[in-house]
């Protein structure tokens, strides 16, 4: 059974005991608070343009109906890259062990950079956030996948939310349903683009690009939504993003790779006209626009990864990525 909401528009953009309120991907009004259980399909309907919300098997469906076919065939194409790559499981072990193991042992050492990468951010970020604002964060996990990270929030006591486009039960937010029997209650899961996230102003504590940000089409648009649902004083952070030191070396990096994928695949997997990559330069237009200031922090990710860019040299090849993570604070 579909229950059907009807909400008038309310001033306040949360609650008093911390819910998040939706808003209307569309008109912007807001269309009521996002539920803690997950259980249930449910439907929200904005009062103001009568656009409908639907939770469908857990996931609230927040993508414009107009923008489906702007992502379908980007969709198509990363879940068959995805599957072939042999991503997901039907053990619900697999997920629980996430990032520190990957039982699959299909992509390890990318799951090896996954954890050291949120090692850092629960030693050197989360730690200091909590203690400054004194109680458990809310967090918004963009790009959450399979929600492992939603998952390892919810375990230290935040209150994450996860968003991705994916939806499917081994790779997108639909496998979250193997971290319920963990956790007293589910974290919300939903479908939408960065874009256009369906969160009333001043939300969040935190929102996190989880390995997300360089499919972003436009930064600029893509950051000032997440300024706009983060609170005055909150951060914002990106992870798990490809950096080089200059443009050519990022753009031969998408050639290589549209490459590869067509030989591989049949297709180049350019579906979206996605950034791919992040420069000194870019982060500076950010900053710029915005008024804000990036901090640079980089993890220990070994000797090895460390080594990459002198080897790329002596070999003749061009500059490797590098992972960094970038934090800035909120200032409204």
């Amino acid at each position: 059974m579909m229950v059907t909401t009807h909400l008038r528009s309310i001033s306040c953009s949360a609650t008093e005991d911390g819910e998040i309120r939706l808003q209307c991907p569309r008109c912007h009004g807001q269309i009521g608070v996002l539920p803690h259980t997950s259980k249930g399909d449910m439907m929200l309907v904005c009062s103001d343009c009568c656009l409908k919300l639907s939770r469908e098997q857990g996931i609230w469906r927040a993508l414009l109906p107009e923008r489906v076919s702007h992502f379908s065939r980007f969709i198509k194409d990363y879940e068959f890259i995805r599957s072939a790559e042999g991503r997901g499981s039907i053990s619900a072990d697999y997920y629980l062990a996430l990032p520190y193991r990957d039982l699959s042992r299909n992509n390890s050492q990318q799951w090896t950079m996954r954890a050291r990468t949120f090692h850092y951010i629960e030693q050197n970020i989360l730690h200091n956030l909590r203690i400054k604002n004194q109680r458990p964060l809310q967090i918004l996990d963009l790009g959450a996948g399979n929600g492992w990270m939603s998952y390892r929030l919810a375990l230290a006591g935040h209150a994450p939310v996860a968003v991705d486009l994916l939806t499917n039960d081994r790779d997108g937010v639909g496998a979250a349903i193997h971290y319920r029997k963990q956790l007293a209650a589910l974290f919300p899961r939903l479908q939408a683009e960065l874009d256009v996230l369906p969160f009333t102003d001043d939300s969040f504590d935190l929102v996190i690009y989880n390995a997300s940000f360089h499919y972003s089409e436009d930064y600029e648009k893509t950051i000032a939504e997440a300024l706009r649902c983060t609170r005055t004083g909150g951060t914002i952070l990106i992870a798990d993003t490809p950096w080089y030191s200059n443009e050519a070396s990022g753009r031969q990096m998408v050639i290589e790779r549209r490459r590869t994928f067509t030989q591989r695949y049949g297709f180049p997997s350019d579906g979206l006209g996605s950034l791919e990559f992040l420069t000194d330069e870019r982060l500076r237009r950010i900053e710029t626009c915005f008024s804000l200031r990036w901090q640079a922090h980089t993890p220990n990710y070994g000797m090895r990864w460390l080594m990459r860019p002198l080897l790329a040299n002596m070999l003749g090849r061009r500059e490797p990525s590098q992972f960094r993570i970038y934090t800035a604070r909120v200032k409204k």
